[in-house]
């Protein structure tokens, strides 16, 4: 019996902003809304109702917001498109939700969102004041402990580098090996707000808000810089600090060489 053979598709390249408030995340899910399920409904309208599969960069949990998240659609090879369709028919059927598409580009078949990525960054916000927040509620991790930015700093260079990342993965990872390159790490204060920025070429399940987590112990003084080291030799996720609250993280930018969107 001969195999069925695939119909043609046209592949593209699409980023994303999003406002993780009130999504389930990324993965489509049986209820519930996520980020994957909203964008291949509104490819499916550009497509005459057909269905349209996405692939991501990175899967972001329920909470989680997006600056420039990167996905690849495949749609039917018989529909024209441009540049300027694709993400402005995305961005209109996409409404109302706080989803929006920033950019597409066509890109060859063997092109993946996913296994093409060269880096993945990630920054996490810190709200460090007395008040609780108004205008940034459900963007930010509020903290009203005053947080010393060079401590953390000094912890976080700790974690740079390969490393066995067992303490920082989520328990549930399904990730085969913990080992993980982490390119940067930097903690910088903007008035109020405290800013952890992470960049590697993949992450470990809750890897950047478990480090942000310990990283907020580090920097109200109950723990100090070298205890970042032994939770790290300890290969123990009990032997880290709590997972920071998603709401203040965002996935910054996805890098590709050559980059689909220039």
């Amino acid at each position: 019996m001969m195999e069925e053979e695939l119909a043609p598709v046209q592949r593209w390249a699409v980023k994303l902003e999003y406002d993780g408030t009130g999504l389930v995340g990324w993965q489509r899910q049986k209820s519930d809304l996520s980020v994957q399920s909203l964008l291949e409904e509104a490819a499916a309208r550009l497509a005459n109702n057909r269905p349209v599969s996405s692939i991501t960069a990175g899967r972001t949990d329920s909470g989680v917001h997006a600056l420039a998240q990167v996905a690849h659609l495949d749609f039917p090879a018989d529909v024209r498109f441009s540049r300027h369709s694709v993400r402005e028919g995305l961005s209109y059927h996409l409404k109302p939700h706080n989803v929006v598409v920033l950019d597409a580009a066509q890109v060859d078949t063997d092109w993946s969102a996913r296994f093409s990525a060269i880096w993945r960054s990630y920054q996490y916000r810190i709200l460090n004041r007395r008040s609780r927040p108004t205008l940034l509620a459900g963007q930010v991790w509020h903290v009203k402990s005053t947080l010393d930015v060079e401590k953390m700093q000094e912890a976080a260079n700790i974690l740079v580098g390969p490393h066995d990342f067992t303490s920082f993965r989520a328990v549930a990872c399904q990730a085969h090996s913990p080992m993980r390159t982490l390119d940067q790490l930097e903690v910088s204060r903007h008035g109020d707000e405290v800013i952890v920025f992470a960049k590697a070429r993949s992450f470990l399940h809750h890897q950047v808000r478990n480090m942000v987590g310990t990283l907020k112990l580090v920097g109200i003084g109950a723990w100090q810089p070298e205890r970042v080291a032994q939770a790290l030799e300890a290969r123990n996720r009990c032997a880290a600090g709590p997972t920071a609250p998603p709401e203040g993280l965002y996935l910054n930018g996805v890098g590709y060489d050559p980059d689909p969107f220039d």
